[in-house]
């Protein structure tokens, strides 16, 4: 594939005869009508030319791409571990690379020169103007750093619970190669929003530096706001105005706290609690946010007050209405070191004596629907969608291919051997790690190939629905489930198999993705899979290594009981991830969901949530006409919730809030301004907040130089986590 200094691509023509061949591939062709794609966005939307001269393996490339990718794995890593976990997704390094692009382009030398061994081909380091196929690339690049849409490497959350948790010792070699393996081991609507804002940041115009000054403007305003809420004033993260109002209420702050209660009427001013969890709500679409919305509702302000307050389901007041901790019977926090021996196992008689483990009311429910999202992702993609999947796996065999297909023959496909050995690789070296570093993950290795296993049952049908909606249900609960009935006692070997489970089929999914904005961008197959296949080494070792970092460096980091009110270390992703690891792992789920535990009948919502689709689409069927009921999306309604806990009632609100505005009316209203700068708009604000985040960590954060006022003791809700039962005594609670 040549050089990193390139000038011609695989596939391009040597330069004497550039132009010819420009002219006979970038003239529109004349398209047979059953060439053209079968989906009307794409028809509408993607060109059917391309121009195999532009070069792609450039050094603007490469230096953009590993740069990118480098700044948003220590980024994401970085705000994973405090309670706004902002995330930055690659559509701030689509708008933030263009101009820097186009710089480089004005600025590097144009000489041509030959390296030794590569023949008489020319390099140089500026082979022309920055074109949309590098913009593509390290775009792929970014994106390796963006984890599937986490952040960062799902892994990075077993080797927090371990040291920070657990308080245990995992070596860095074994938390690496877990972190790449899972990494390594390899949706419409999303992929056509980065190719058309890559073709729109690249559109000629007069004005086509509007965009650029936007962003630079917006990104200014957002980088020095949140210096207020992030350091100056934290209390803007969470203005919950009804526990101010209700001092002294603790059923009144548990109703009005964004980030301990239902969070009736709070309201953010902080960009971070926005976008954490749910993303920038700027790139959703508005009928994902419609069925987000009414899940959302449905449970917290409907399924909730009625199981808490009207029925007690469960002895629900016992517990804080909202909490991902684990609880004893009498409403104390569980004390999670009595009950794990010197094996790193469950020890029965200490559990037997500490007693059975009890969830807050809203944990419990988010697990009933967890398990209602999976069944209904299989139903509603089968009822929906199996006609459509089963009529375009037969035309893949008949001959037939679009446009976009035809014009990508002409570049070297990827060899099927390529990802054989990626395979196999990928699979001896964590038999490996289940084998001879056993002692530190647990796994055995069947564990790996069950995991495994099941990520190729779900990849088609999770597609399905990240294509449609963008929104990914997750495959955690069923493979935590599934392992823990059959290896019970074992934290760790429990979220191994969950994190290979779950990340073999969120890789291929991302894999996916990226190849289909190649795909319709006309990238070389060759160089998207090595941009992949890099990019993901390159973000997994620098997680691993900013965790290590934050974990050995940072006092008390995750203890929320230890940390000052004020302190933004608190870890709530690694929190729901560790409780997880005891409810499935540790304990099991026999002993808390089966017939030793007390919230058997959660397991009614996986019937539950097979049905839904169904009735869903016989309603459709009987009245064909009505175009709204086929938008009622089951997996995506049911798993409105499931960033709920570690998300809060506040980002859900705010997110719903936001993503209405401007996906609903400044869409409907102002679509020219839409068009133009809602993507740049969100890239803007995401990248301010981060980059003033990380220069407040630096100069203050770590000189431990801080300032205490009211506006940094939190949101002032301490009343929020208190139960409400009659007779249960809980420290710095009002006894009922």
């Amino acid at each position: 594939m040549g050089s990193v200094f390139e000038v011609d691509t695989p596939g391009t023509a040597t330069a004497t005869n550039k132009k010819m061949v420009k002219e006979e591939e970038v003239e529109e062709e004349k398209i047979d009508e059953e060439e053209l794609s079968p989906i009307e966005q794409v028809r509408l939307t993607v060109t059917n030319t391309d121009d195999p001269t532009l070069p792609v393996w450039t050094f603007r490339m490469w230096t953009l791409g590993i740069i990118s990718c480098c700044l948003l794995s220590f980024l994401n890593q970085f705000f994973s571990y405090r309670t706004e976990p902002l995330i930055i997704t690659q559509i701030t390094v689509q708008v933030a690379t263009l101009p820097i692009g186009r710089f480089m382009a004005s600025v590097l030398p144009k000489t041509k020169f030959c390296i030794p061994g590569f023949g008489s081909r020319e390099f140089s380091f500026n082979p022309g103007p920055f074109n949309t196929k590098e913009h593509v690339l390290i775009t792929i690049f970014a994106n390796a750093g963006c984890a599937f849409g986490i952040g960062t490497a799902y892994a990075v959350g077993i080797v927090n619970i371990i040291k920070a948790f657990y308080h245990r010792n995992i070596s860095f070699i074994a938390g690496w190669i877990l972190i790449i393996t899972t990494q390594v081991c390899f949706s419409l609507s999303t992929t056509l929003k980065f190719k058309e804002l890559l073709w729109a940041l690249h559109e000629k115009e007069e004005r086509r530096n509007s965009r650029a000054k936007f962003f630079l403007i917006a990104f200014i305003c957002s980088f020095c706001w949140y210096a207020i809420p992030g350091y100056l004033f934290p209390t803007l993260t969470s203005i919950s105005w009804v526990c101010w109002a209700f001092k002294n209420s603790v059923t009144a702050q548990q109703i009005g706290s964004g980030l301990q209660g239902l969070g009736l009427g709070a309201f953010t001013l902080d960009w971070s609690a926005v976008a954490s969890f749910l993303f920038s709500p700027l790139i959703s679409p508005f009928f994902a946010i419609v069925n987000i919305f009414f899940g959302y509702a449905l449970i917290v302000y409907i399924a909730m007050p009625i199981a808490y307050w009207g029925v007690n389901l469960y002895g629900a007041k016992k517990f804080p209405i909202f909490s991902s901790q684990l609880f004893t019977s009498d409403g104390q926090t569980y004390n999670i070191s009595a009950i794990v021996n010197n094996n790193f196992e469950l020890d029965i008689p200490s559990y037997k004596n500490e007693g059975q483990i009890h969830l807050s009311m809203f944990f419990a429910l988010t697990y009933g629907f967890g398990f209602a999202t999976i069944a209904a992702t299989l139903t509603h993609v089968g009822f929906f969608y199996g006609r459509e999947i089963y009529d375009r796996f037969r035309a893949s065999y008949s001959g037939k291919i679009d446009i976009h297909t035809r014009l990508m023959k002409k570049y070297e496909d990827i060899p099927q051997w390529w990802f054989y050995v990626l395979l196999l690789l990928s699979v001896v070296v964590s038999l490996v790690l289940c084998t001879v570093l056993n002692n530190q993950v647990q796994m055995p290795w069947w564990g790996l190939l069950f995991a495994c296993a099941l990520a190729f049952l779900f990849t088609l049908p999770v597609s399905v629905i990240t294509a449609t909606t963008n929104q990914t249900p997750g495959l955690n609960i069923i493979t935590e489930y599934l392992m823990g009935v059959i290896l019970p006692g074992r934290p760790i070997a429990n979220v191994c198999f969950k994190t290979y489970g779950y990340m073999s089929m969120g890789q291929a999914v991302s894999f996916l993705s990226d190849f289909k904005l190649g795909h319709y961008m006309k990238i070389p197959p060759r160089s998207m899979f090595l941009v992949q296949f890099i990019g993901t080494i390159i973000a997994g070792t620098i997680n691993i290594g900013v965790a290590w970092w934050l974990l050995d460096s940072i006092n008390d980091i995750c203890q929320i009981d230890l940390l000052s009110p004020n302190s933004p270390w608190t870890c709530p992703n690694d929190r729901v991830f560790f409780d997880a690891s005891v409810i499935w792992g540790l304990v099991g789920p026999l002993r808390i969901f089966g017939s030793q535990g007390a919230y058997g009948a959660l397991n009614w919502f996986f019937l539950g949530g097979a049905i839904g689709p169904i009735l869903v689409w016989l309603l459709h069927k009987a009245f064909p006409r009505q175009t709204w009921i086929p938008l009622i999306n089951l997996p995506v309604l049911l798993g409105a919730t499931a960033y709920m806990p570690p998300a809060t009632a506040l980002n859900y609100n705010s997110w719903i809030v936001v993503g209405t505005i401007f996906n609903f009316f400044v869409f409907r209203y102002r679509k020219q301004w839409w068009q133009r700068y809602n993507y740049v708009l969100s890239a803007a604000l995401d990248a301010g907040v981060a980059f003033m985040a990380v220069l407040l960590y630096f100069t203050l954060t770590m000189e431990s130089k801080s300032i205490n006022w009211w506006g940094t003791a939190g949101e002032h809700c301490d009343l929020a986590s208190c139960p409400t039962a009659k007779g249960i005594v809980v420290d710095g609670c009002p006894v009922f």
